[in-house]
């Protein structure tokens, strides 16, 4: 099963950005300890021409780990069907141990490559590169989390089974399982509602605020993590509920189904990119001081608390259209 083509294109995508960051790291201890813009010492000329040409490449690279997280949560849907008790990604992911920590990983690697990439585009508009000591130690700092992503991702891919018999997602996301998905499958909708209204809601404005006002950078990335953590447990807890009509049918990964017309893409594409903008509005805050990105920084964050405004616009829109267009009545 290791030799399904997707499986071999997420190793690849997963392995290639490991190993440019293993290729990387050596330049990367180089540059943090003799890194001076203001030398003109024949070290420093070939550390700046460098400096372009591992930008350039690890920017590429890592940018691919949003398609590997999309395409991670496509290919486990599509493998449904070669395991016993598999309805969708959710019983696919349960097939070994290492499925859900895959995904958490991926996730993980997703948010954090998104964070890098915004400053290093901040640092590569200032003419001195301020922050290039801090990118590419922060560049050390994530081989850790993609050697993890590589390694669980081979682990649970070597694990598939077919004869293995897995879990529904009706058992792993149902109000009775002893679980966090099983507590946020039983929160009773008008509360949950409200949480994930006001979470959403605390999210746009303080993105708004700041994109109009450039001020509270740290509070737009605080709501977004939270805005994040709501708008799961409201698509388990109730959103998912109106989409497949059901009382009792909780699961996050089948509305990503063609019977479902994969409205679950249209949900999350906009979640996740718009926390990933509201978490990078936080990041750029601890360089707002430095002389040469005084106007860079600010106005960077400006835009990204924007896209993240209009994210989480998008998101709540489209999941009260699914609400409302629904034949389900949870709250009477």
């Amino acid at each position: 099963m290791i030799f399904q083509p997707t499986i071999i294109a997420l190793l690849l995508a997963a392995g290639l950005g490991l190993a440019m960051l293993l290729a990387a790291a050596p330049f990367a201890v180089q540059i943090i300890r003799h890194w001076n813009i203001r030398s003109g010492s024949e070290r420093q000329l070939q550390l700046e021409r460098r400096t372009y040409l591992f930008s350039t490449l690890l920017s590429f690279v890592l940018a691919i780990q949003g398609i590997a997280l999309l395409l991670f949560i496509f290919n486990a849907d599509r493998l449904a069907g070669h395991f016993v008790g598999a309805m969708c990604a959710a019983g696919v992911l349960n097939v070994n141990a290492y499925g859900y920590p895959a995904l958490i990983a991926q996730i993980a690697s997703f948010f954090l490559t998104a964070l890098w990439l915004v400053i290093n585009h901040v640092d590569t508009r200032a003419p001195d590169y301020p922050l290039v000591r801090i990118k590419y130690a922060l560049l050390l700092a994530l081989v850790p989390l993609l050697a993890a992503n590589f390694l669980l991702q081979l682990w649970y891919f070597l694990g598939l089974k077919a004869d293995v018999i897995t879990s529904c997602c009706g058992s792993l996301f149902s109000a009775g399982a002893q679980t966090l998905t099983g507590d946020l499958a039983a929160l009773p909708p008008q509360p949950a509602m409200i949480g994930f209204y006001a979470a959403l809601g605390a999210a746009l404005l303080m993105a708004t605020l700041h994109a109009a006002t450039r001020r509270g950078g740290y509070l737009v990335a605080l709501a977004s993590a939270a805005a994040f953590v709501a708008a799961i447990a409201g698509i388990i807890s109730f959103v998912s509920l109106y989409i497949y009509e059901h009382p009792h049918h909780h699961c996050p990964f089948c509305i990503l189904k063609p019977e479902y017309d994969y409205q679950g893409y249209l949900l999350y594409i906009p979640l996740f990119a718009a926390t990933a903008a509201g978490l990078a509005v936080g990041a750029l805050q601890a360089f707002r001081r430095v002389p040469s990105l005084a106007e860079v920084v600010p106005r960077t964050a400006a835009r990204l608390a924007g896209a993240a405004a209009v994210g989480y616009l998008i998101f709540a829109a489209v999941a009260t259209a699914m609400i409302l267009r629904s034949n389900l009545i949870l709250i009477g």
